[in-house]
């Protein structure tokens, strides 16, 4: 699907959890705290951390809400347990679904999850029955407005980038996992504004959704993300510019 991306499609149904700021800084904070807890509370030492604490910043989470989180997951604070869990299943239409969620009661989230799914056209699969049609990329986005595509490509290249792609009104530079904070930082020390960067799961091949499929499918996503043990969705669909239009209409 030309000139629509994943962040195009993506941004539908993260709109509504995200316009809802109290949701989105609980989902902010967990992340933080599992972060800090697995690697520890320093950022400068903690990739995952530093991105966390970097995503919080920028939709203005108060910098003592940051703190307290940390401290949470490195135990100087007490809090709530959580772990990490991760659902696979299937969306109207076969698209794939990875379901990412940091939960202090995997049996709810399960439990609520699962019916989520049935009640909109979805069903859970078993472990490892989607997760092999998804591979792990940094993907880090620039406004198009800021940069010409050439200039950002020879840097991101420099910066050990694998591929630098223009998606409507952004770049999108592509890395691996393990490059992904050096390239970033790399990008940010050459005057590069970077929008968005994530850890994303994306999807080796896509499905084709349309009409209703494509209505009951972003229903779908949309409500698992309101969730508030869930943390992210990753879904293998793709639209045509005319049934995006449609969509967004």
């Amino acid at each position: 699907m030309a000139g629509h991306s994943k962040w195009k499609q993506i941004k539908h149904y993260k709109a509504a959890a995200d316009a809802k700021r109290g949701a989105l800084f609980t989902k902010l904070i967990r992340e933080i705290t599992m972060a800090a807890k697995i690697g520890g509370g320093d950022p400068s030492g903690n990739p995952r951390l530093r991105l966390a604490i970097d995503t919080a910043r920028a939709n203005s989470m108060p910098k003592e809400n940051i703190e307290r989180a940390v401290k949470k997951g490195t135990g100087e604070l007490e809090g709530v347990e959580y772990q990490e869990m991760t659902y696979e299943g299937f969306g109207p239409g076969g698209v794939a679904l990875l379901i990412d969620a940091v939960t202090d009661n995997p049996t709810r989230t399960v439990a609520e999850v699962r019916s989520k799914m049935s009640r909109l056209g979805g069903n859970l699969g078993t472990p490892n029955s989607v997760a092999w049609m998804f591979e792990k990329k940094g993907q880090i986005y620039v406004e198009a407005s800021t940069i010409d595509e050439d200039s950002l490509m020879e840097r991101a290249l420099d910066a050990g980038a694998e591929d630098v792609s223009r998606e409507d009104e952004r770049f999108l530079v592509t890395t691996s996992p393990h490059d992904f904070h050096a390239v970033q930082t790399a990008l940010a020390g050459k005057g590069v504004k970077i929008a968005e960067a994530e850890l994303a799961m994306v999807p080796k091949n896509t499905v084709q959704v349309a009409g209703k499929e494509a209505d009951s499918l972003l229903k779908l996503l949309e409500t698992i993300e309101e969730l508030d043990d869930v943390q992210k969705v990753w879904a293998n669909f793709d639209m045509d510019v005319a049934e995006m239009a449609k969509v967004e209409g």
